[in-house]
């Protein structure tokens, strides 16, 4: 798949499969930056909103969005992330919803930064818990520590 060899996922599974599944499903919006006929970032939509618990306590019809992500390393602060995330932000508004969310670990100041710097204001404290397998086929878990952030259109 082009994306999976321009965009490496971390481990060996390729989220990207699973990500063009659930948009293909309806249950959320895959989007993918491109320059020229190269992939160079991606995010997702997920109409159902954020899993963890505590964010669903306070923002339950708030559709999230997740795997933000750019290729390689060298185009960060190039706008990639800026483009997609309005983009993603214009198919909220097209559906009508009255907000849009994302998760930031609370480790990552300057990715926070830039969501203010959109109009993201932080709103409740989350553990974001996944499970990934390294190359060499063992499976972790993980927790981590983030903050979701809410944007009223």
């Amino acid at each position: 798949m082009l994306l999976d060899e321009h965009m490496p996922c971390p481990g060996s599974t390729s989220l990207h499969g699973p990500r063009f599944a659930r948009h293909d499903a309806g249950a959320s919006t895959f989007l993918v930056a491109w320059r020229g006929n190269l992939p160079v970032g991606s995010c997702e939509v997920l109409w159902e909103g954020c899993d963890a618990p505590e964010v669903r306590a306070v923002h339950e019809n708030c559709p999230e969005i997740q795997g933000l992500g750019n290729w390689p390393g060298t185009l960060r602060a190039q706008s990639v992330g800026t483009a997609l995330i309005q983009a993603a932000e214009g198919r909220v508004r097209d559906r009508r919803c009255s907000c849009v969310g994302l998760g930031v670990e609370r480790n990552n100041p300057r990715t926070a930064d830039l969501y203010k710097r959109l109009g993201y204001t932080a709103s409740t404290p989350y553990l974001d818990c996944g499970v990934y397998r390294d190359g060499t086929g063992v499976f972790h878990r993980v927790a981590d520590a983030c903050t979701f952030m809410v944007k009223y259109l």
